[in-house]
């Protein structure tokens, strides 16, 4: 499996806390949660083969 880089919702340099923008019934949550449980992305790992050496994609 492709190693796809860890996007932290809480930065510490920002003001706004990207979690806190997710809010439950909204569709940026809807997209969130379908992009991150529900879609197969075999598509994506196949075009980011890295998964022994490379940089995070």
């Amino acid at each position: 499996m492709a190693r796809y880089k860890h996007i932290d919702t809480s930065p510490r340099f920002l003001a706004v806390d990207l979690q806190q923008q997710l809010l439950p019934g909204t569709f940026e949550h809807a997209m969130n949660h379908l992009i991150d449980h529900e879609l197969d992305l075999t598509g994506f790992d196949a075009r980011y083969c890295n998964d022994e050496t490379g940089a995070s994609a």
